[in-house]
């Protein structure tokens, strides 16, 4: 066979292979994303230790709480002038990007904490009041709110589709009623967290209760996070017992 024929076989070949559904390409990159953030079926992790790289770990946990403390504090300290408070949040926002940088670590999430800070200072300095601070959370919360509970109404989890792919199964966990009914009670139980904070904080922001908002926020954060992912990586790990899943196949 010649260079030629070979090569047109092989184009033919591709042709007849269909595109990736497009659940196939977002279970993927959940699963994916699940596995850097420590929740790797392979490992013979505790649920403690799942649940500490979850929250990144150390400079994770400061890097999520340290901002938003600095601006509570400040702020209830000298809530005037707004700017000093801003600072506070940023400058720390920054410093930890800074550090990524410098020892060439993944700098995504501190950066991604740092255009999310600055975002929110410069809303809030523009119309000078403090809780226009916290609106981009507010908007973040209804967001993930609902696109995980329209996931699950639609027999589309996007924790099912996280874990299938995980788990190396792909979209087959869907005709297993009971994965598919665990999936479905998980995205509900995280779309409860998100609106559960909107519920909570949107009043306050519209009060604009600044000190109270932001301490909603501190207290609602990962604080119930923390238990909700041990409950999703137990749930998940009792729904594959060792050895059952595709990777250890």
């Amino acid at each position: 066979m010649s260079d030629r024929e070979a090569a047109r076989e092989d184009g033919d070949a591709r042709e007849l292979t269909p595109p990736p559904a497009p659940s196939e390409l977002l279970g993927g990159a959940l699963g994916e994303a699940a596995r850097r953030a420590g929740f790797d079926p392979a490992a013979d992790a505790s649920t403690g230790r799942v649940v500490w790289q979850a929250m990144g770990g150390f400079r994770g946990v400061l890097e999520s709480v340290l901002p938003s403390l600095a601006f509570l504090v400040v702020y209830t300290l000298w809530p005037e002038p707004l700017w000093i408070s801003l600072v506070a949040s940023v400058g720390l926002a920054a410093v930890f990007t800074i550090l990524r940088f410098a020892q060439r670590s993944t700098p995504a999430a501190a950066l991604g904490g740092l255009v999310a800070a600055a975002f929110a200072a410069a809303l809030a300095l523009f119309t000078g009041q403090g809780e226009q601070n916290f609106l981009p959370g507010l908007i973040t919360n209804a967001a993930y709110g609902t696109a995980i509970l329209i996931s699950a109404l639609v027999g589309w989890s996007v924790i099912g589709l996280a874990g299938g792919f995980l788990m190396g199964e792909g979209t087959a966990w869907r005709r297993d009623r009971r994965k598919r009914r665990v999936y479905f009670w998980l995205a509900i139980a995280w779309a409860a967290l998100f609106y559960a904070r909107l519920a909570v904080q949107l009043p306050l922001y519209l009060a604009g209760a600044v000190t109270e908002l932001g301490t909603a926020k501190l207290l609602m954060g990962l604080p119930l996070f923390a238990p909700l992912v041990a409950v999703t990586w137990l749930a998940v790990r009792a729904l594959y017992p060792r050895g059952d899943s595709a990777d250890r196949a």
